[in-house]
């Protein structure tokens, strides 16, 4: 039976060989691309039997570790590869504690993808070696909010990922297709889940959650 990987990156030079790099390393293997959350969302509810997602955490509306815990909570069958360029031990680490199966930065030989694949096909997780050359990812301490995301609904997920936007509680709610009381409703109780007392205490959390691009770091230092 062929294997079916959903490729999702925004950038379509990088979508093409992520597809290359499957078809060419796994036999029986067919890919659906996405270059979008949304796009992500969409495939996901159209094509039938995906059976894992490489994921790119920077695509518009992923809002970073936010999507990754959207997607586990609702296809918590599909196991998700990361595929980043953020690639340091700790980006790695928060990765797999947001529910990743798998992570392959961008850097590595393009032969890892396939391996990545078939080891979480089988059940297995699979990390790139790192540092040391050990194999394993230093913790980060991130563990106690990553259960606390993990117990967000779907619904409150969507609305963290707007707070993390800086959206406005009724544009929340206009792309959501709910009244804003809902809204307000979901915020009262993410406040309460993430142990924080403000929409701004939420909202910096948020902003850590959706991470920062490889680039947006370089022109910053």
């Amino acid at each position: 039976m062929a294997i079916r990987v959903l490729v999702a990156d925004d950038h379509p030079l990088m979508r093409a060989a992520l597809c290359q790099s499957v078809t060419g390393n796994v036999p029986d293997l067919s890919t659906v691309e996405a270059s979008c959350f949304s796009e992500v969302e969409d495939a996901l509810k159209r094509e039938p039997g995906i059976d894992t997602i490489l994921l790119d955490l920077h695509m518009p509306g992923m809002n970073g570790l936010i999507g990754l815990a959207l997607l586990r909570n609702e296809y918590p069958s599909i196991p998700i590869i990361v595929v980043s360029a953020s690639e340091d031990a700790a980006t790695i680490h928060r990765a797999m504690e947001y529910g990743a199966a798998g992570f392959v930065p961008k850097s590595a030989p393009i032969t890892h993808i396939g391996e990545a694949i078939r080891a979480v096909l089988d059940g297995a997780v699979w990390l790139p070696r790192v540092g040391t050359g050990s194999g394993t990812v230093a913790p980060a301490p991130d563990a106690d909010m990553a259960a606390r995301v993990a117990g967000l609904t779907p619904q409150q997920l969507r609305v963290l990922a707007g707070i993390a936007e800086g959206k406005l509680n009724k544009q929340i709610a206009y792309e959501m297709g709910v009244v804003e009381t809902t809204v307000k409703a979901h915020v009262t109780v993410i406040l309460r889940r993430l142990g924080v007392v403000s929409r701004t205490q939420a909202a910096i959390v948020a902003s850590k959650l959706a991470l920062t691009p490889v680039e947006a770091q370089a022109e910053a230092s």
